[in-house]
């Protein structure tokens, strides 16, 4: 039992250590936006993810933040189970602007009523980032 609680002590330090190196690092920070913006989407957490848009988020050059929230509804009542398979993706910072981000991917979404996905579709995404304060914000949305 000892050695439980003294590896789940030791785990719980490195995850803060990370956390508090993420901030200094503002490619590890975006990162880990990129990653928490794929945890929140598969937690079905439409608070979170909006939590994650930038007050002028647009999607595709025309859907705005009501869009994203009224989608994310619509897929989250449809499926019990959403999974995101980020298939590759590649974040980096600007070399012209430091508060701008991007991350190309290559995303598989399922959805499932069970165990196994009734709906799947393959998407090649673009994402732009910009930094407000010390947190990434989701501003652009693109797709193919």
């Amino acid at each position: 039992m000892p050695t439980r609680i003294f590896a789940l002590a030791l785990l719980m330090f490195c995850t803060l250590l990370a956390g508090c190196g993420a901030k200094d690092d503002p490619q590890a920070a975006l990162e880990a936006a990129v990653q928490q913006l794929q945890d929140n989407l598969e937690a079905k957490s439409t608070s979170a993810v909006l939590d994650q848009l930038h007050p002028q988020f647009s999607a595709q050059g025309e859907f705005d933040r009501e869009w994203a929230q009224r989608t994310m509804l619509l897929l989250f009542m449809r499926h019990k189970n959403i999974k995101v398979l980020a298939l590759s993706k590649s974040s980096y910072l600007d070399t012209t602007y430091r508060e701008k981000g991007h991350t190309d991917a290559q995303v598989g979404l399922t959805g499932a009523e069970g165990l196994i996905p009734d709906s799947a579709r393959h998407y090649g995404v673009k994402l732009e980032w910009w930094l407000e304060g010390d947190e990434w914000k989701l501003a652009r949305l693109s797709w193919k």
